[in-house]
């Protein structure tokens, strides 16, 4: 088949956990800033293309990682609201800073349903948006209608583009298990840098930021006091 030995013994369970395990910690917790998600979803196409299997298992995958990704996304969203407007910032922060918490509730106010759909393509602020739609009060109806439909496109159209590509380059056998072991190298190296670069971030002290007070709110919301 052209595959990567090591992932072709492991089968296609190992590519589920990891897969399943990324998407809903990229869309539920801060952690989630600093993981290569979308590259994930590719790779993971990618590396189904070279099972016997790989086409039932990419779309049996995809809807796995909606459910992942509108599971995460409720959580975060749950987190925020259980802060309410007041949330946690990293002083000099390169993610967790007050102009990223700012810029990603404007978005929220000013495009709301339009912009939850848009932010499941940006990385940093697919993470971000759940968080800050619950703190500042967002409908939750609103909000899960619109988190669903992006992670309903979202997760399939990034695996299913790795698995075609994969599928093409399948036919030229020598270049398979260098792509994919490419692939995976990076997203490993990507995972390991990512992680640090959390750890240096949490590490910054804390800087408050208040819904209230550095953003206007977002408009027909439902406040929560938690």
């Amino acid at each position: 088949m052209g595959g990567f030995n090591p992932l072709d013994t492991a089968g296609p369970a190992l590519v589920w956990t990891i897969v399943l395990t990324f998407v809903f910690l990229e869309c539920a917790l801060i952690i989630g800033l600093f993981l290569p998600g979308d590259s994930m979803l590719i790779t993971a196409g990618v590396v189904l293309a070279a099972h016997a299997t790989g086409e039932a298992q990419v779309w049996a995958l995809s809807v796995g990682a909606m459910i992942a990704a509108i599971a995460g996304n409720q959580v975060g969203y749950v987190i925020g609201q259980r802060t309410g407007h007041h949330l946690v910032a990293r002083k000099n922060g390169k993610y967790i800073n007050t102009r990223n918490l700012t810029r990603v509730a404007e978005l929220l106010h000013r495009h709301g349903f339009l912009a939850v759909l848009v932010a499941r393509w940006i990385p940093w602020v697919r993470t971000l948006c759940p968080l800050v739609a619950g703190a500042a009060g967002m409908e939750h109806r609103k909000y899960t209608i619109a988190s669903t439909i992006g992670a309903i496109i979202w997760a399939p159209v990034l695996l299913l583009i790795g698995y075609y590509a994969g599928s093409f380059i399948q036919d030229m056998s020598w270049l398979m298990p260098a792509v994919i072991g490419t692939l995976v190298v990076g997203l490993i190296l990507g995972t390991i840098v990512g992680i640090r670069q959390y750890r240096l971030e949490m590490a910054r002290p804390a800087e408050d930021f208040d819904l209230d007070t550095e953003t206007v709110p977002l408009p027909k919301v439902h406040r929560h006091n938690a």
